[in-house]
């Protein structure tokens, strides 16, 4: 397959794609999208919406409302605008007129809500809010913890504990992760590599979305154009899909190295010392699996990409057989961003060695977990196959396909096409 002929294709590819305007920008634009998108993410998670919120506290007992009001000037200001806060003594008995007496003014979004605080709330900690938005969830949070230590602190008066005791009984549960490998080491794990796990499904998600799109384009255009009957006059249809997809899968490859040299750096260096928290248990031969793995994640996906653009005369009518190639890349996303969770779950380790999931969810997995050799041959192995099958099958249908133009087939028509002998 890879003669002469296929080799001046995969150049001609080389030189078309490297030295486009497209290559160039995508280059720059992904990992500045990609960390846009993971910006407007955070600020998004924790955007409360609670600009110059107006909040009524309400409690049966003044002493309560005098340690609250306390607490809660601790509250650091950020850019959303600072809290603010309005403090009544109410009995339970009255909560219901003076919601009453302020429902339209909550309606109309001049009063946040009302928080009250019942005499119970200092055995069950049990808090009521009154809201138009009462799930407003990041606004509760930021009042949760000055409430609750107040509650505990009126709670244990009088029993006669230490303020050392006193902390300790505040004080939630954590735990630090420590990672036991295959070598013996036990090491503290951090979030590094937790991140580095969604950095490499969002580039694969990413990358071959867009180069399986361009590459189906590019396919219908020298279709429509009648640029392949003069290439089909030098090479055979194989060595014309061969050389489109090896040239484009070698674009795709360097263009995945310089996004990902930064790590190379890295890893390679002792230049840069990352956070502990944020450190890295990774080796240079995880980025090469994950090279070797995108490369025949490339070709395999742009088989598929290919064979579509040889069906039909235009990228309307290909989106009809697009849907499933893109199910094939976007399932496999999913359960990847799920499996940062648990990497160990059983859909996690199955998809592992499914045929094209395996090639999206294996480079997440091996980020999170040690895996054993020998599910990382198996899964090349699987991998491999796979690639080799879809060239064959695609093979068949892009030889035939990209020669007929005109009527729009049906797929029981494309079917028949793998029968062809010519």
């Amino acid at each position: 397959m890879l003669n002469k002929r296929t080799i001046t294709i995969i150049k001609r590819e080389l030189k078309v794609r490297l030295f486009s305007r497209t290559f160039i920008i995508m280059t720059l634009l992904i990992p500045l999208f990609m960390f846009g998108i993971l910006g407007l993410q955070t600020y998004l998670l924790n955007y409360s919406g609670s600009e110059n919120a107006l909040l009524i506290i309400a409690s049966e007992s003044q002493r309560v409302l005098d340690n609250v009001q306390a607490e809660l000037k601790l509250i650091p200001k950020n850019h959303e605008g600072e809290l603010k806060f309005m403090f009544e003594k109410l009995e339970k008995s009255k909560l219901e007129e003076r919601l009453s007496n302020i429902r339209l003014q909550i309606l109309e979004e001049k009063i946040t809500g009302l928080v009250f605080i019942p005499d119970q709330a200092l055995k069950n900690k049990k808090i009521e809010y009154f809201s138009k938005n009462p799930n407003n969830n990041l606004l509760l949070n930021k009042l949760k913890p000055s409430i609750n230590k107040v509650l505990t602190d009126m709670y244990f008066v009088g029993r006669r504990l230490s303020t050392e005791e006193l902390e300790f009984a505040k004080n939630n549960v954590d735990f630090n992760g420590y990672r036991i490998s295959a070598d013996k080491k036990i090491e503290e794990e951090g979030i590094g590599n937790t991140v580095l796990s969604f950095l490499f499904t969002f580039l694969l998600y990413m990358s071959l979305l867009f180069i399986g799109q361009m590459t189906m384009t590019s396919v219908i255009e020298e279709k429509s154009n009648k640029i392949v009957e003069v290439l089909l006059s030098s090479v055979s249809s194989k060595e014309l899909m061969a050389g489109k997809i090896i040239g484009t899968s070698i674009t795709g490859l360097a263009q995945m190295a310089i996004w990902i040299s930064p790590l190379i750096i890295l890893l390679s260096t002792t230049w840069f010392v990352l956070p502990p928290e944020f450190t890295l248990k990774l080796s240079v031969w995880h980025l090469v699996f994950f090279l070797y793995n995108y490369f025949i994640a490339l070709i395999t996906f742009l088989g598929l990409f290919a064979t579509v653009g040889s069906i039909f005369d235009n990228p309307q009518d290909a989106q009809s057989g697009i849907w499933p190639i893109m199910m094939l890349i976007i399932i496999p996303f999913f359960i990847s961003i799920g499996m940062q969770t648990n990497p160990e779950n059983q859909i996690a380790r199955i998809a592992s060695f499914v045929p094209f999931a395996s090639l999206i969810v294996m480079p997440a997995r091996i980020t999170l977990v040690d895996i054993p050799l020998i599910q990382l041959i198996i899964s090349m192995l699987i991998n491999i196959a796979a690639m080799i099958l879809i060239f064959i099958l695609a093979g068949k249908i892009y030889r035939v396909g990209i020669l007929i133009t005109g009527k729009k087939p049906k797929w029981s028509e494309v079917v028949k096409w793998f029968k062809y002998n010519y």
